[in-house]
């Protein structure tokens, strides 16, 4: 595997935390995005190699001269990794807008401006590879991640335009979708919704209590995972989506199935349209 330049957003902790330190050890050079001093202090002294730098994805209007400024001391960019966001669990009719409007700051525009910052150059080189961190709940859902699972659909479907867009510049861009791994996500990353409507205690209670039981404990190895995006950034044809974890694999498709049974069902009505 040649040496390639990555770039990580949310590199200090979780998937970020786990590919950058996997990057290093095959030789390649890692950029990584923290949002604090203090974060930044907690990844050098993890990851002594990596080159650090201060960066809130959602401060849209800073991103561009921030990727310049890094191309600059540290050279092109070969890869970004798409990896900051959180996760937000409550009932959609309990929660605040404005989580909503967070939730999409950080997991959709944030993304999206960093990759759009990156896009010039990429595009200008005729290279590049843009992983950009989805989840499977970018393709199935479950009650009580609404906001969550809005972002990650977002993000999907925008990907998969991105990738059309910069497929002829010869730059791939795929989605990761994780399932349930061993990280923070359910954990203290998480923004939880305060419950109040009783009527949704029988719905909902026991798939907040069965998540906080298997924080951490979680099939999903994110060292494994790190591995498996190495070997994925090396493809010269890589998909437009990878699912990682066997959870991921059997719901979505599962999922697959169903909606394709769904669209049979109805196959008459929805032809009946035509004029």
């Amino acid at each position: 595997m040649s040496p390639k330049s990555f770039f990580i957003t949310g590199a200090n902790s979780g998937f970020g935390l786990a590919i950058s330190v996997a990057a290093i050890r095959a030789g390649h050079k890692v950029i990584g995005t923290v949002r604090s001093e203090a974060s930044r202090a907690t990844l050098t002294e993890a990851l002594p190699e990596v080159h650090s730098v201060l960066c809130d994805v959602t401060e849209f209007d800073r991103l561009t001269d921030i990727v310049r400024q890094v191309e600059e001391e540290h050279g092109p960019v070969d890869v970004l990794i798409n990896n900051a966001g959180y996760g937000h669990e409550g009932v959609l009719e309990e929660s605040p807008i404005e989580e909503m409007r967070r939730q999409f700051d950080v997991n959709v525009f944030g993304a999206v401006a960093v990759a759009k910052a990156f896009l010039p150059s990429f595009r200008s080189r005729r290279r590049g590879f843009i992983v950009n961190v989805t989840s499977m709940g970018g393709m199935i859902t479950l009650p009580g991640i609404a906001y969550y699972c809005g972002s990650k659909f977002a993000l999907q479907g925008i990907s998969e335009v991105m990738r059309s867009e910069m497929a002829p510049f010869g730059v791939h861009v795929t989605a990761l979708c994780p399932g349930s791994f061993r990280t923070d996500w359910a954990g203290r990353s998480m923004v939880r919704t305060e419950r109040s409507i009783a009527d949704y205690d029988a719905l909902f209670d026991p798939i907040r209590a069965a998540r906080q039981a298997v924080s951490g404990k979680q099939l999903g190895d994110p060292e494994k995972l790190a591995a498996a995006v190495l070997t994925l950034i090396e493809s010269d044809n890589p998909p437009p989506l990878l699912l990682l974890g066997s959870d991921a694999y059997r719901l979505v498709s599962a999922k697959i199935e169903r909606l394709q049974q769904e669209i049979e069902a109805w196959r008459a009505l929805t032809l009946s349209t035509d004029g």
